[in-house]
This record gives structure tokens, C-alpha cells and sequence, in this order.
């Protein structure tokens, strides 16, 4: 086996572990959602706004992850 295809191995490996923060970040983030919800039913808009805001900053993470796995390989 040639060294480049384990290096390329390990950095998908280490992108398939790096995917764990924003997995659970998301779900933190919903799940903060529903709770707060079911508590204060009328402030759901605002924490929704919020919710999306903090979505598309954690996926950014996944996306600038995968995109260095490749770029490292």
C-alpha cells in the first residue's frame, strides 16, 4: 500500500470524527428550540431567528472541515 493512500485515509477518518461537534451542536441548538418553546410559547420567533443563525454558523464548520480533509490530502 502506498503512504499517500493511508495519509488520504487518516484525513477522511479524522473528517468522519470532526463531523461529531457540528452533530451535536445542531442538535443542542434545536433541541434548546424546543425546550425553550414548550416554556415560553410567544418568544418562539426570536429563538427560532436565532436558532437558524447558529445552524448555518456550526454547518459552516462541517463545510470548512471537509473542504481541508481534501485539501490536506
Amino acid at each position: 500500500m502506498n503512504p499517500l493512500e493511508i495519509v488520504g485515509s487518516i484525513n477522511l477518518i479524522g473528517y468522519g470524527l470532526a463531523t461529531l461537534g457540528p452533530a451535536l451542536g445542531v442538535a443542542w441548538i434545536f433541541a434548546s428550540v424546543i425546550n425553550g418553546t414548550a416554556r415560553q410559547p410567544e418568544a418562539r420567533g426570536a429563538m427560532l431567528s436565532t436558532a437558524w443563525i447558529g445552524f448555518a454558523v456550526v454547518e459552516a464548520l462541517a463545510i470548512i472541515a471537509i473542504a481541508l480533509a481534501f485539501v490536506f490530502r
